[in-house]
């Protein structure tokens, strides 16, 4: 070994010995692979190329300074639209919505139940051997809206400030069209109001009727508008 290359290795030698206790006294680190500060190792660095006459950049004390860590992958996927009702693990949860401002907020469903010629005949004419149809089915709608946490699990319990539950008979294709609104002032919507409004109205249409007929069908229970909220107004036309 020449005599230069054997200075060179003293004076490295040295250099480490001053730099490393200075940083295990002042910040109690034993790796100093990936925990001296980075003005240390530029320090550090600068007096090598000095001596050798290049910087070691490929040395784990490169003067680079450390990396962002990677962000996870699920945070670039909160932008998408996500089910609020399950976590991160797939469980279910209900949804806190405390953070959220208090906003008028509305929503009007509707459904439709099928009769069929001969019944809807016995329901025009309030023939029906247990009652009127459309009154008992339009008060069990204002009941079951008011219901809609006991029944659907995850909902919150809303107080809810108007129902409205409308019935009407359609000649052309024999059917009882159900619509029905659900209004409340609060934290969160009243869609599930409204749905369930009309699915229980029409339930009851089915249960007057299912006496005179099983071929009944309950069909199209879909939400037709919403308002109020972060997200706005909705209409499904």
């Amino acid at each position: 070994m020449s005599v230069s290359l054997l200075q060179k290795g003293v004076v490295m030698m040295s250099m480490f010995r001053s730099v490393l206790p200075r940083v295990t006294r002042s910040n109690g680190w034993r790796c100093f692979s990936t925990g001296i500060p980075y003005d240390d190792i530029a320090e550090l660095n600068k007096e090598m190329e000095s001596i050798f006459g290049e910087s070691p950049s490929s040395s784990p004390l490169g003067s680079s300074p450390p990396q962002q860590p990677v962000q996870p992958a699920y945070e670039a996927e909160d932008s998408q639209p996500v089910l609020t009702h399950t976590d991160r693990s797939g469980q279910a949860k209900m949804v806190d919505v405390s953070p959220k401002e208090d906003s008028k907020r509305v929503a009007i469903a509707s459904c439709r139940v099928l009769l069929g010629q001969k019944v809807f005949n016995l329901v025009a004419s309030n023939e029906i051997a247990k009652g009127d149809v459309l009154t008992v089915a339009k008060i069990a709608g204002i009941t079951g809206a008011k219901q809609t946490s006991n029944l659907i699990p995850l909902c919150h319990n809303i107080n809810l400030s108007h129902v409205r539950v409308d019935l009407s008979l359609n000649e052309e294709d024999s059917s009882v069209v159900i619509e029905g609104e659900a209004t409340t002032s609060g934290k969160t919507g009243v869609e599930m109001e409204a749905m369930t409004a009309v699915a229980i109205a029409g339930l009851t249409v089915y249960d007057m009727c299912k006496a005179a007929s099983k071929d009944i069908c309950i069909t199209d229970v879909c939400l037709q508008h919403k308002s109020g909220g972060k997200s706005g107004s909705w209409s499904r036309n």
